[in-house]
């Protein structure tokens, strides 16, 4: 099986192993006890705060060990926020975010908060002016990630963050996705992590709140942790979440170049081999390792599926696959085409014959899901049709409404229209895609008996 989803999560690195099986035998008593095996378990996970410091670029005494890396984006969105609750109840996000960040916001908005997302281009990214023009003099607190987990999109970190400190208010940065290949630029306030994405055991995140920055941790008092990460460290794997990041750190300058070679293949050589594809996610200031595409008529959990029997495990943002009936919120926010959607991410070490494998493979793994749902094969001369068509899609999920669309438009004078009739909500994000892929019209959307009409003009 070639492995092709380390944005997930990636491989356990050989030296986190190592790092567990050892830290098993020294880490395991309690670190506040003065006995012996209290004291060289404290300083096993002394000597991992300090190493961890080091690669984020903190002080020592700023940064705790979470549970996870969504318990640290949440620790910190809600020790953030009411630690400036004097200040105002208003928080920023980027329309991007990570779930655990926007679950974060929609818990503070249940409890009378207000929050303000940030919009983003089509590669993905966010402007500075955009964090600008969204803060106010009740901000409390701004939160933008480092890099998408969707679609490897970097983002402007240390321009918002100047933009964000020249109004007093504090950043935090969710780094989960980058802090493997490198420590965040910028002058953010807070940051998350989680150790799953670079190589550590799952179970371990991380949290730094720099000094100075007004926190105020919620839920029950604890000792531990600042006070910050309640209950007993799990120390064997945090000693194993740092010496993995510290080993892929000294791999990353070179693994960075290697795996943007093979994903820049990737970007290049999909939209030749596979008609209708668009690739998404700015093409310059993005992760080394994940390259994202959206095909046209193909069902994502189908692609998927079809790819894990030729011996690929790769995700998808898409509506279509088997953990959400919704359109992914990130591809929403760009704009782009959300069926059909894969999501691939290359973890260190990735084999270049697996890449051309996987090339080799997509074309007829799209072809059969497309068969499967009776797609055109390709676009054919106009005929002298009536100037408008009506195709209804009610009741059916995408793509087959974007199928539809594409089995009438052939018959559709230049200058005409279609009125495409979907109950389907990820209509309104493949439809307009469509048109942007096809070079045709999207005029808009309209009420409709039983859904909405999706309304088309053929250009050429």
């Amino acid at each position: 099986m070639a492995y092709f989803d380390a944005a997930s999560a990636a491989p356990l690195h050989p030296v986190a192993r190592q790092a567990l099986l050892a830290a098993l035998d020294d880490g395991w008593a309690d670190p506040a006890r003065l006995y012996r095996e209290g004291r060289k378990a404290r300083m096993l996970l002394d000597a991992a705060r300090e190493a961890a410091a080091e690669a984020v670029g903190c002080r020592a005494d700023e940064l705790v060990f979470t549970p996870s890396g969504t318990r640290a984006v949440h620790t910190g969105v809600a020790g953030a926020l009411a630690g400036r609750r004097r200040v105002g109840r208003h928080l920023i996000v980027s329309a991007v975010e990570h779930s655990s960040v926007l679950h974060s916001a929609e818990a503070f908005e249940a409890e009378g908060g207000s929050v303000t997302q940030v919009p983003v281009h089509r590669t993905g990214a966010v402007s500075p002016s955009g964090y600008a023009a969204a803060l106010r003099t009740d901000t409390a607190l701004a939160v933008l990630q480092s890099a998408n987990h969707e679609v490897g999109t970097a983002q402007p970190v240390a321009e918002v963050a100047e933009v964000c400190r020249a109004a007093g208010v504090p950043l935090l940065v969710d780094a989960a996705q980058s802090l493997g290949w490198g420590p965040v630029e910028g002058g953010w306030s807070l940051l998350a992590a989680s150790a799953h994405k670079w190589g550590g055991p799952s179970g371990v995140g991380l949290l730094v709140v720099r000094k100075g920055v007004r926190f105020a941790a919620q839920g029950p008092a604890d000792e531990r942790e600042s006070g910050r990460a309640p209950g007993f460290e799990n120390i064997p794997a945090v000693v194993a979440a740092v010496a993995s990041l510290r080993a892929v750190r000294a791999e990353a300058a070179q693994e960075s170049v290697r795996l943007r070679e093979l994903t820049e293949r990737i970007r290049a050589r999909v939209p030749r081999l596979v008609p209708d594809v668009e690739v998404v996610g700015d093409p310059e200031h993005r992760l080394p390792g994940i390259v994202t595409f959206s095909c046209l008529y193909v069902d994502g959990e189908t692609l998927l599926h079809e790819l894990d029997r030729e011996g690929f495990a790769a995700s998808s943002g898409s509506s279509c696959t088997s953990s959400t009936l919704t359109p992914s919120h990130v591809l929403k926010a760009m704009g782009v085409l959300s069926e059909g959607n894969v999501r691939v991410s290359l973890p260190l070490g990735t084999a270049e014959e697996d890449v051309e494998r996987f090339l080799a493979v997509l074309p007829g793994v799209v072809a059969g899901a497309r068969d499967k749902l009776g797609a055109p094969a390709a676009a054919a001369p106009a005929a002298a049709e009536p100037a408008a068509l009506v195709v209804d899609a009610l009741g059916k999920r995408c793509p087959i409404p974007v199928i539809e669309l594409a089995k009438v438009f052939p018959g559709v004078p230049v200058g005409g229209t279609v009125r495409v009739l979907s109950d389907d909500e990820a209509a309104r994000l493949d439809i307009p895609a469509w048109c942007e892929m096809r070079g045709q019209e999207y005029v808009g959307e309209e009420p409709a008996d039983g859904g909405t009409a999706y309304l088309v003009r053929r250009l050429g």
